[in-house]
């Protein structure tokens, strides 16, 4: 029976909803994060939780504690806070994974690691599903975090051949919802602060690029039936939502939401961005009834809604 589970990065966007979640099933959760791009505001509501123990801590270094499973969500994922200390992103993701593999290890644990759609870099194939490769620049801006995924990919994998342990790969998609942070750098971040703000929203290029948004609950579906499913798993499974819409497309849509009456302003592309971007989930779907519920536009509003508050709280 999984009971007690650790959640590293869990003061993160991600990391504190999946850290809701868990406690309102009625586990025991400890939160583990250095604060690097996690905000104490994320999990302020938990704090006094029975059931919930929070360590200030950095996955670069081993951690013995008790636990059943693991959540390894630990490392920056927006490009402005990844590439701000790229050698420390290689690290958490490299060593974070090293680490969390051990405790998997001496404690017989169920280990989830959370990837990236990253690893598949510009793809050339669309949409993708596991069994592609990638195309990536490991000399790139963003290789930092793509490579570092792609290495802790290849360590728990390697870490099951040779050492039985049970450690389940989740390739996330772009994912999105309240707690993002409005200086991450994330396309919907960028476009819903601008849109509130009355800034234009900077589209790269012509904006015909492609990307499909996952909203943080959906995810956080996935995550929790990723550790509850059956051993044993099958290597990399993706997660996100198929739905595939243009990033000029998700500035109008934000700014007919928003009221705004921002324009929308092109810039140049960033070196190795991707063109298209859409999960194949038919895996996930399968072993894990994964179906992404959550429409753009309830998404959408949701996400409007915490920058409208964090906004009104910064001024």
């Amino acid at each position: 029976m999984i009971h007690h589970i650790l959640v590293t990065g869990g003061a993160g966007f991600v990391g504190s909803h999946l850290c809701d979640r868990l406690i309102a099933m009625g586990h025991d959760v400890i939160c583990v994060d250095n604060f690097y791009t996690g905000a104490k505001r994320n999990i302020a509501h938990l704090l006094g939780h029975p059931r919930f123990e929070l360590i200030r801590h950095d996955v670069m270094l081993p951690l013995f504690i008790e636990v059943d499973a693991i959540f390894n969500l630990a490392c920056p994922a927006s490009p402005i806070h990844y590439q701000r200390d790229p050698v420390q992103t290689v690290k958490t993701s490299v060593l974070g994974a090293i680490n969390m593999l051990g405790l998997a290890k001496r404690r017989r644990a169920i280990l989830v690691q959370a990837s990236t759609s990253e690893v598949y870099g510009d793809p050339e194939v669309h949409p993708q599903s596991e069994d592609y490769v990638g195309h990536v620049n490991p000399l790139g801006p963003r290789a930092c975090y793509d490579e570092g995924k792609r290495c802790a990919e290849t360590l728990c994998t390697d870490y099951r051949r040779q050492h039985g342990v049970d450690a389940r790969i989740v390739r996330i998609f772009n994912t999105y919802g309240p707690r993002m942070q409005k200086d991450d750098g994330r396309v919907v971040s960028n476009f819903i602060v601008a849109a509130l703000q009355g800034k234009s929203l900077v589209v790269n290029g012509d904006g015909s690029q492609t990307r499909s948004f996952c909203f943080v609950d959906d995810l956080v579906d996935g995550l929790v039936a990723a550790m509850n499913a059956p051993h044993p798993w099958p290597g990399p499974v993706n997660l996100g939502n198929p739905e595939e819409l243009s990033v000029r497309g998700l500035a109008e849509a934000v700014i007919a939401m928003t009221g705004s009456s921002s324009a929308i302003e092109a810039a140049p592309m960033p070196q190795n961005d991707p063109l298209r971007r859409k999960p194949d989930i038919a895996l996930a779907s399968r072993l894990l009834g994964f179906a992404p519920r959550t429409p753009l536009d309830a998404g959408l509003a949701a996400t409007i809604r915490h920058f409208r508050e964090l906004l009104a709280e910064n001024r």
